[in-house]
């Protein structure tokens, strides 16, 4: 089964309560939890948070190692099929969609990049700004400008880049896979929030991050590997790096993190949104409600 949605809505507590209620192991989804050393500012699971119970796919890279959402998917098949030849409930938990979309459906084939092709697009989006190629991608592919910020220069350019060799919308394109046939039989959820408990929720997280040490811990990775480790650019760590190195008071860093976390719940929300194999959507305390529970038990059987 599978337990996603946007982050601090308690995705993890949930998971383990349904682990230790139907004999599972959790298997993560989360781009940054995969990376030893990145604990606090990714709110990774504690011992005492898990319980006793085993979570699969938490350190198993180093910062500087590549891994992407095909590679995520391999590692998952790995652990799904280990988890289950042991008479166990695998639960995939965690908000990074894309890997996730991987794991379930597949990635839709792309054409191989075009090095020179995306460097005229990206000498456009310097020259024009990204509003204005952002407005040209939604005229173009609407739907997957709805699901990308008009600040995210990759994705933005990595759409206009499929649209100018294929000459197909790229959002069309993921629509038509995610109805496709799923890899797996899952039951899915999407965990969320109302909109004021979710913002108080953020806010107290990340106060607890840097009470616990999220600056220190953002140091020496610094020391470790440098800045230009992709994971030290996820929302959090990138804040503390300019902290640091900009000389960012640190209440202004967690105002920016509290912002750029609420940013990143709505894109995950966009995403979740579209998405055609989740069973239901639902708030944190129902997923444990007698209904859902016998849900899981049907499933399980």
């Amino acid at each position: 089964m599978v337990i996603a949605g946007p982050t601090a809505v308690g995705k993890t507590a949930g998971a383990v309560e349904l682990a230790l209620r139907f004999d599972g192991e959790l298997i993560g989804a989360d781009s940054v939890q995969v990376y030893k050393g990145f604990d606090i500012g990714s709110s990774k699971p504690t011992p005492a948070e898990l319980r006793g119970v085993p979570h699969h796919l938490i350190d198993v890279c180093e910062a500087d190692e590549f891994i992407d959402a095909a590679g995520y998917a391999r590692r998952a098949d790995v652990a799904i099929a280990d988890v289950s030849a042991r008479g166990k409930l695998p639960i995939v938990v965690g908000g990074t969609g894309l890997w996730l979309r991987s794991l379930m459906r597949g990635l839709v084939a792309l054409p191989q990049v075009d090095r020179a092709l995306r460097a005229r697009i990206e000498a456009e989006w310097d020259a024009a700004g990204g509003e204005a190629m952002h407005e040209r991608l939604a005229r173009v592919d609407p739907l997957s400008a709805a699901r990308i910020h008009k600040n995210d220069k990759l994705r933005v350019v990595r759409a206009l880049e499929v649209f100018e060799q294929t000459g197909l919308p790229l959002g069309e394109a993921r629509r038509d896979h995610a109805l496709g046939q799923p890899r797996y039989r899952a039951l899915s959820y999407v965990l969320d929030l109302p909109s004021d408990q979710h913002k108080a929720r953020v806010a107290e997280r990340v106060q607890a991050m840097l009470a616990a040490g999220f600056v220190a811990e953002v140091q020496g990775l610094l020391a470790r590997f440098g800045s230009e480790v992709r994971a030290l650019a996820a929302v959090g760590y990138r804040q503390v790096v300019e902290h640091l190195r900009d000389g960012v008071p640190l209440d202004e860093t967690e105002q920016r993190i509290v912002r750029a976390t609420l940013v990143y719940a709505r894109r995950q929300r966009t995403w979740w949104s579209t998405d055609p194999s989740i069973h239901k959507r639902i708030l944190p305390e129902q997923l444990l409600q007698e209904s859902e529970l016998r849900a899981v038990e049907q499933f399980r059987a």
